[in-house]
């Protein structure tokens, strides 16, 4: 009996197993390739983040070193900058030195031996002319020249081992007239110092101070209802001669006295007292006699002759044996005044004398 032959089917199980094996192969390798591609897209983002921040880190190193080199820069473009200037100023000194030298090797020594002559011919004729100006001084410390370079005085004695000058520094000082006396007692006091008559009395205490021996002693005092020193604070001290700068600033304290109020003799005599060891020559400079004593006057005018007694007061308190020399100023209205210091001068064995109006 024959073998039944079997019919093909395409429905029969041995296709379909050959078909599901081969769909799940290919889903198999789908997923397999689908998860292999994630997992490096993955891997190569991680890479590139890492290198993107690596390369910021780069970029902010390069920045940083960037200010520095900045910075360096600046240093460097200054220290150029002193280079360059001090460069300068050596090549300025180096041609200096050049032309020195140039106009050294220019000068023979002849020309250079001409030149010392000419200038010791110089300083022979500077000493000449000191010789004759120390010639012209004599003794004195100060120089002093009047109108003219006239410089005539007899009969007052300017020696003496302390020497003290009163200087009246009253109202009645700013002029020899009444008239001028009221009207420049209302003036400002810059105005008062350069009246006439006050300048003329300042002069003459320059004239007197250039007269005295070198190796004497000072003090000038100014008075009017007080009395105060030439120097501020020098009072009952007696100053050298020879310290012309101090003499000098004596005189220019003078200037800046400014003749006002009355006149009391009484009180700078008695201020004399104070004085020690008393001066052995004093050189009285006033226009006139006191117009009060120790106190103010009750009234407000005063006559000649309380003014006389008021002198004679004062005359009382004076040290013995000093010889009172006496410049007086021309003053209208005082016709005691030439007798009463006249006799003064006398009875002390010093001098009088009324100079004229342009001197010293």
């Amino acid at each position: 009996m024959g073998r039944k032959k079997r019919r093909f089917s395409t429905f029969s199980l041995s296709f379909l197993d050959i078909m599901s094996c081969g769909f799940g192969a290919v889903a198999l390798i789908f997923l397999i390739i689908k998860h292999g591609s994630d997992h490096q897209v993955e891997v190569e983002t991680e890479d590139l983040t890492a290198e993107v921040n690596l390369l910021e880190e780069e970029v902010e190193f390069g920045q940083e070193h960037l200010v520095q080199a900045r910075n360096t820069l600046d240093v460097v473009s200054d220290e150029l900058v002193e280079a360059q200037g001090l460069a300068r100023r050596i090549l300025e000194q180096i041609e200096e030195t050049k032309g020195n030298i140039a106009e050294i090797d220019s000068i023979d020594e002849e020309e250079d031996i001409k030149r010392l002559q000419d200038k010791l011919k110089k300083l022979e004729q500077a000493k000449k002319n000191l010789e004759e100006e120390n010639k012209k001084l004599g003794n004195n410390v100060r120089k002093f020249v009047g109108d003219g370079d006239r410089q005539y005085l007899t009969g007052l004695r300017l020696g003496g081992n302390r020497i003290l000058i009163l200087l009246d520094s009253s109202a009645s000082m700013l002029g020899d007239e009444l008239i001028k006396i009221i009207r420049a007692r209302n003036m400002s006091s810059p105005v008062k110092r350069k009246t006439e008559k006050w300048r003329r009395a300042v002069s003459t205490v320059s004239w007197l101070t250039a007269q005295f021996p070198r190796d004497s002693q000072y003090q000038i005092y100014t008075f009017n209802t007080s009395f105060r020193a030439a120097i501020a604070g020098t009072e009952d001290r007696w100053l050298n001669v020879d310290d012309r700068d101090q003499l000098d600033q004596a005189i220019k304290g003078l200037d800046e006295v400014v003749p006002e109020n009355g006149t009391s003799l009484e009180r700078v005599f008695n201020a004399i007292n104070a004085m020690t060891p008393l001066p052995d020559n004093i050189i009285l400079i006033t226009d006139g006699l006191p117009t009060q004593g120790m106190s103010a006057p009750r009234k407000p005018t005063i006559s000649g002759r309380d003014r006389r007694s008021l002198f004679k007061r004062a005359v009382k308190v004076l040290p013995k044996n000093i010889p009172i020399n006496v410049i007086l100023a021309p003053m209208e209205g005082d016709p005691f005044a030439a007798s009463e210091f006249w006799k003064l001068a006398m009875q002390s064995k010093g001098s009088f004398l009324a100079p004229s109006r342009d001197w010293p």
